[in-house]
């Protein structure tokens, strides 16, 4: 057995800011002091290394000298109070109009997850994705217009497309907010999406870039270039919380944990 020393790349001031609320949820539904094996410092310790390194959760429990079963425990609590703190959709358009933003980005993505058996009335499996050829589940979030992510929502199963999960989640609150002068940006998955929401407008089907006019291929290389930073959003957290590069949990949980990794990304400072 060899031992030795590690550093997780995280700022203290955000293992402090977990381990606060830890302590505060502990407080609430009255754990007894002392009572844990670990304090809220370390609990939190154990929270943010597998957000930001993907580790196994049996391993992360060895490092931390606890049981396989209370890691889980810890964890699953951890994300938890994390998700608490995720902002509503409506709270975020509302301090977007305060801050006078001048539009916003809405985008999805697939959060990678282990094979499900769950299928749909029509045979195929309900959480793969055709368009990513794989397993999990589609997340959509809004970007501010330099690509800070402001918003997440709950998980759909992959096989949902951007728009219906939009649909679901996202456009009443974006119809109302564009009607107030915040209209949002997004790409052709979200064509017919509505009053407010701005697409790329797609060619004829078999004609090449020419059958669109000058100033619609204008207007379609403005807008994705308006849009880029906002699309980097994705990518943004996936590479800085590696855990929703694949979530080995139950795909239930997608959402919760890309709302906790969306608050954890909003204290990286």
């Amino acid at each position: 057995m060899v031992t030795y020393s590690a550093t997780l790349d995280v700022p203290r001031h955000l293992v402090e800011f977990l381990a606060r609320h830890l302590a505060a949820h502990r407080r609430r539904i009255g754990t007894p002091k002392g009572s844990r094996t670990l304090g809220p410092f370390r609990q939190a310790v154990l929270v943010l290394r597998w957000f930001r390194e993907h580790g196994c959760v049996h391993c992360l429990a060895r490092d931390a000298d606890v049981s396989q079963a209370t890691g889980y425990r810890y964890l699953h609590e951890g994300i938890d109070v994390l998700t608490d703190q995720a902002p509503d959709l409506h709270e975020v358009l509302t301090r977007c109009h305060s801050e006078g933003m001048a539009h916003l980005v809405l985008d999805g993505t697939l959060i990678e997850s282990d094979r499900l058996a769950e299928v749909r009335e029509n045979g195929n499996d309900l959480w793969f994705s055709q368009k990513h050829k794989a397993f999990g589940g589609n997340i959509q979030f809004l970007s501010a217009p330099d690509g800070t992510p402001l918003w997440v929502s709950e998980a759909e199963p992959g096989s949902t497309p951007d728009i219906t999960a939009a649909r679901i989640h996202a456009l009443p609150a974006l119809y109302k907010a564009a009607a107030e002068g915040l209209p949002t940006l997004a790409d052709k998955g979200y064509q017919g999406a509505g009053i407010g929401v701005h697409t790329p407008i797609k060619r004829p089907t078999g004609k090449g870039e020419g059958a669109l006019h000058a100033d619609t291929r204008m207007y379609n290389a403005l807008l994705r270039h308006v849009r880029a930073l906002g699309e980097r959003t994705a990518a943004e957290l996936k590479e800085r919380w590696r855990t929703l590069k694949r979530v080995t949990l139950s795909p239930n949980r997608i959402g919760d944990i890309a709302r906790a990794a969306l608050v954890l990304n909003g204290q990286w400072k």
